[in-house]
């Protein structure tokens, strides 16, 4: 239940995300990326507020409160004019949408899709050889195959997967794209807080995993975001080596705040390998 107190507090925050990351988006673009042509040595990187405001066509001093995180209305229109001048992503956008007190764009659903719970279980549990597993908003695992929980060591409730891989050097020792892997879970997680802004757990997860990992504060202070997405990832396992798997993550159709993983190790050997379930597959789901 939101209560008076809570209301200016949660303001207080999304306005303070809002200044870190439009910060962190302005240091990351050069002058060159944008057409500018750099005379000068710049003492910090990337681009100026002046310029920003310049390439999205407001003024300078409104430029310069939005990102400073004060308490003004921002349109829609002026957040898709910031997020150009800054190259935003589409998972970015959405940040930056929500950041600024809007909802994201609605985009087109996809038809083939089932909404269904019973289904999505289905495609779960049926995924074998190959693992998959759903986690809710925080990264806990809800539901895991047997093969899911065979190669990654997991129940099928309960294991945070963002937790599991700062906090325990076992499971990071397994991905040798360590830096590629974290970045990810974290990019993933600050994506997932953006989209629950009055969820206070995530304030909770990521203040006590700063304490625990030096590591995590780091990357967690890059306001990183990232939305589901697609790409290889390696595991090392004890028996096979390292093992490479396409990895696919979306939302459920049936519960928007979690998220599908799905698996497909790329090789016949490695296929034979998962449907052998040897013993000593010790990656954590990540």
């Amino acid at each position: 239940m939101q209560t008076a107190a809570s209301a200016p507090a949660s303001g207080l925050l999304r306005r303070a995300r809002l200044r870190h990351f439009l910060r962190a988006r302005r240091e990351q673009i050069t002058p060159e990326e944008v057409g500018l042509v750099n005379f000068d040595r710049r003492r910090t990187p990337g681009l100026r507020r002046e310029e920003v405001a310049a390439l999205a066509g407001v003024g300078v001093s409104w430029y310069t409160w939005l990102e400073q995180g004060r308490d003004i209305n921002v349109s829609e229109g002026i957040v898709n004019a910031v997020s150009n001048a800054l190259r935003l992503e589409d998972c970015e956008r959405d940040y930056f949408h929500r950041l600024a007190g809007h909802n994201p764009p609605p985009r087109t659903p996809d038809r083939g899709q089932d909404g269904g719970h019973a289904r999505m279980r289905a495609l779960v549990e049926g995924w074998s050889p190959n693992p998959a597993y759903i986690t809710d908003r925080y990264g806990r695992v809800e539901l895991a195959s047997r093969s899911a929980r065979s190669l990654f060591h997991i129940g099928t409730r309960g294991h945070n997967c963002v937790v599991k891989f700062f906090t325990e050097s076992a499971t990071r020792e397994k991905y040798p794209d360590t830096e590629e892997v974290g970045r990810g879970l974290v990019a993933q997680f600050r994506a997932q807080s953006a989209r629950f802004p009055q969820d206070p757990e995530f304030g909770r997860i990521a203040d006590r995993l700063s304490e625990m990992s030096p590591h995590f504060a780091e990357l967690w202070d890059c306001h990183e975001v990232v939305g589901p997405n697609q790409g290889l990832r390696r595991i090392a396992l004890p028996q096979a080596g390292v093992t490479v798997f396409d990895r696919v993550v979306m939302r459920v159709p049936a519960s928007p705040e979690s998220l599908l993983t799905l698996y497909i190790a790329q090789s016949g050997a490695e296929r034979a390998g998962l449907r052998a379930e040897p013993a000593g597959f010790g990656a954590e789901a990540a």
